[in-house]
């Protein structure tokens, strides 16, 4: 709403755009610190607004769960049934009503479920027709905006995708179709389904980098090449900077990496210890370190070997890849140096100092070959901010390394830079970028000192590509760890399951209302049991079908197979792939498929109903158990409706009677 940047490593930026569109229709200015779970909030907060979209997305998630079934094939009666058991389940209600991205989320899946449905049916009657472009396209355009909401909608795309190929493939056999025929499809297909979400996820980023145009602090994180494309920060500390580095250039030096967190090589009057406290020895020079803060400290002057000046030229001679240089430590003026010393910290790699000269048999090793990363050729010219470098010390064949791990006392708890030996794979702890910048007109210590601090005049414009910051934030969002510590609401994919878990996500201050993420368990119980019943008997129906033994017609079972493959499939892709992420997890992350195994349970008792029970007698009295459980299924989910809404206050009895599963547990421990 400031159009403030901001770095979500949860996931990409459309469900924050989706939630921004509702406050900015209902007028909200972004003056709220989201910074205290359960703070009031200020009357300048349009909560109806904000919740408007998660909660119309929850609502029309209903819908389409009978679309679907009714798309598979099945009956009106199994889609009402799936609508149904959608609406009253209680954790799904909590999630939509609240600003939260799991609703919408929810929605687009099972939208691309449904259009592709929809275009597959239509296949059948109006090929290329305008109703099958139409839902062709909006399948592709639901899978981008699952992905854009949060990386896990990528499981759905990936089961659209294959029912799709499996469907293709079905038609490259279908001999009644010409060659050209059967490569208009394909093309089609892969225009829809790939081309389209791919611009689609594009755009998200578009018009988030668009909006989100104003400097903060979560652009530190980020390059300084992405910083100075921001409006404010380092934008404006950089303007006016020269753009080619040249001999005599003055110099900060941040690393790529940005981790543990974004610092700049650095060095200070302090040297490293004759005797570590592991009673290893040290060369006892000046220490070099990276320094997390703008410092004084943190200037360099890039120096010709072959001469003394420390000032540009007139004109300047610009600095290229693979020229050798020294690095001048601008307050101290001694040389960045390393040498075949043990790091303080890292003992397989190299100490990194700059040089004093105490009349010893350590000569100065302090020439550095530079190699720019990013280079169009060979005669590139480093540029600020632009270039991504590596330093290769000449006599070693080190490289300049940002090791991460903090120095003890003596070091200021600064980060331990050190010499590595050089590889050819690119890591960005041995990436440096120049972010300030400035030529170098003092020849004298006093007078450099003081112009190390005065900005420079010359402007220069370094604007970013939309693609380059794309793939900068991209990157990020991808790589950049959260914070994994445990919660008191963390669970395993195995507690979601059994609904052996809860989030307690509001308490009133002053009375017991309260909201919980809860789920209702007679629904979860039972789709669990349906989606291992189905499992069974596809693999019966499978077997028996390899004996050449058809129980089904073969319409029943392709329609058996499909309900499978997008309802059991959709549980299976939404959940397995939780047990090998090395993340915090908390129940939410269950919904999604949780409402794919909800499609499946009506499916299967329709198919029990249709199928296994052979008498008129036998349908009756399953369907009175059918009755008889959904009946159970809405009270239930009544006696929750205090936890999933929070609008009145419970009694110290309604809250004993809630907690049955602790009464249950005691009972089990107890016998």
């Amino acid at each position: 709403m400031k159009r403030i940047f901001f770095f979500d490593g949860s996931g990409p930026p459309f469900g924050h755009m989706l939630l921004a569109l509702g406050g900015y229709l209902g007028g909200f200015d972004g003056n709220f610190l989201w910074n205290r779970i359960g703070a009031e909030y200020s009357t300048n907060v349009p909560v109806w607004s904000l919740r408007l979209l998660p909660a119309l997305a929850g609502a029309l998630s209903v819908p389409m769960a009978y679309q679907i079934v009714w798309e598979l094939g099945f009956s009106h009666c199994a889609a009402v049934g799936a609508a149904l058991l959608i609406l009253i389940e209680n954790a799904l209600i909590t999630q939509s009503r609240l600003m939260l991205l799991e609703s919408a989320l929810i929605f687009f899946n099972l939208l691309a479920v449904l259009s592709y449905l929809k275009f597959s049916n239509s296949q059948k009657h109006g090929p290329f027709s305008p109703s099958w472009w139409f839902w062709l396209v909006l399948t592709g355009v639901a899978c981008a905006c699952a992905v854009g909401i949060k990386y896990v909608g990528v499981f759905t795309y990936l089961l659209v995708l294959g029912v799709a190929a499996v469907h293709a493939w079905h038609l490259i056999g279908d001999q009644t179709l010409s060659n050209v025929r059967v490569l208009c499809h394909l093309l089609a297909r892969a225009v829809a389904l790939l081309v389209i979400p791919v611009l689609v996820y594009l755009l998200f980023f578009y018009v988030h980098l668009l909006v989100l145009c104003r400097s903060g602090p979560h652009d530190q994180i980020m390059s300084s090449a992405f910083q100075a494309s921001l409006e404010g920060g380092l934008a404006r500390i950089t303007q006016g900077q020269p753009l080619e580095v040249a001999y005599g250039s003055q110099v900060t030096l941040k690393n790529a990496f940005g981790q543990p967190v974004p610092c700049w090589l650095h060095s200070h009057q302090s040297t490293y210890p004759v005797i570590y406290e592991n009673g290893r020895g040290s060369s006892h020079q000046q220490q070099v370190t990276c320094y997390p803060f703008k410092d004084v400290n943190n200037w360099w002057i890039v120096k010709d070997p072959g001469r003394h000046q420390l000032v540009v030229n007139n004109p300047p001679r610009p600095v290229r890849h693979g020229d050798v240089v020294q690095l001048v430590h601008g307050m101290t003026t001694r040389l960045l140096n390393t040498h075949d010393v043990a790091a303080p910290l890292s003992p397989h790699s190299q100490e990194v100092s700059c040089y004093i000269d105490y009349n010893v048999s350590m000569p100065a090793q302090n020439l550095w070959r530079l190699d720019i990363v990013n280079r169009e050729s060979d005669t590139d010219v480093w540029k600020t901010i632009l270039s991504e470098v590596r330093f290769v010390h000449v006599n070693t064949s080190a490289i300049l390394k940002l090791s991460g791990a903090p120095l003890p006392d003596w070091g200021f708890r600064q980060l331990e830079v050190v010499g590595e030996q050089l590889s050819r794979g690119y890591h960005g702890s041995t990436v440096w970028s120049v972010e300030e910048h400035r030529y170098g007109r003092s020849q004298e210590q006093k007078e450099r000192e003081l112009e190390l601090h005065s900005p420079t005049q010359t402007d220069v414009s370094r604007n970013l590509s939309f693609m380059a910051r794309f793939s900068e934030l991209q990157w990020r969002m991808l790589t950049v760890r959260s914070d994994d510590s445990e919660h008191k609401y963390s669970s395993t994919p195995l507690d979601w399951v059994m609904l052996d878990t809860n989030i307690a996500y509001w308490l009133h201050p002053r009375t017991s209302a309260q909201i919980h993420l809860l789920g209702n368990i007679v629904i979860w119980a039972s789709a669990s049991l349906a989606t291992l019943v189905y499992a069974l008997l596809f693999i019966w129906y499978l077997f028996r079908r390899r004996r050449r033994v058809c129980d089904l017609p073969e319409d029943c079972w392709l329609r058996w197979a499909l309900a499978g493959a997008l309802c059991a499939g959709g549980w299976a892709v939404n959940y397995v792939p939780f047990f090998m992420m090395e993340k915090t997890l908390f129940l939410y992350h269950y919904l999604p498929a949780l409402t794919f195994q909800i499609l499946l349970l009506p499916v299967v008792l329709e198919h029990i109903s249709d199928h296994l029970c052979r008498s008129q007698l036998q349908r009756s009295l399953f369907g009175a158990l059918v009755v008889a459980w959904f009946a159970s299924a809405c009270h239930v989910s009544n006696t929750l409706r205090p936890l999933t809404y929070g609008d009145r206050s419970l009694s110290p009895s309604e809250l004993k009677a809630l907690r049955w599963k602790d009464s249950w547990d005691i009972l089990i421990r107890k016998y």
